[in-house]
């Protein structure tokens, strides 16, 4: 069993918690339902549930109707580290994203 994190900006804020807060909590309640899948299957998980992006980032995919939400996060040992989250309005996910995971995931492993 993994556990999961959310990812803290040096600033103090959660940039993953304070996405989840905004969203329906119809959407949320699946996010949960997808995020205890996460947990206990880690890096196992495939596609439909999540997907390997590029260097280490990957993606949680929960489609609730027509909204499409994305959690991107990377594993450290047996943590599972939520970096952010962003409504997908474009088919592939935005390399800005993916940039800016993987600048949250050397904020926390230089924190470590």
């Amino acid at each position: 069993m993994y556990s999961v994190e959310f990812y803290q900006t040096p600033g103090g804020e959660y940039p993953a918690r304070d996405f989840l807060a905004q969203l329906q909590a119809k959407v949320r309640a699946k996010v949960a339902k997808w995020l205890q899948l996460l947990q206990e299957e880690g890096p196992d998980l495939k596609r439909p549930y999540a997907d390997m992006l590029h260097d280490g980032i990957r993606e949680l995919r929960v489609s609730f109707g027509h909204i499409e939400v994305r959690l991107l996060y990377f594993i450290d040992g047996k943590a599972i580290v939520l970096s952010h989250g962003f409504l997908k309005k474009t088919l592939q996910t935005p390399v800005m994203e993916i940039e800016r995971s993987k600048r949250y995931r050397a904020d926390w492993l230089r924190a470590k």
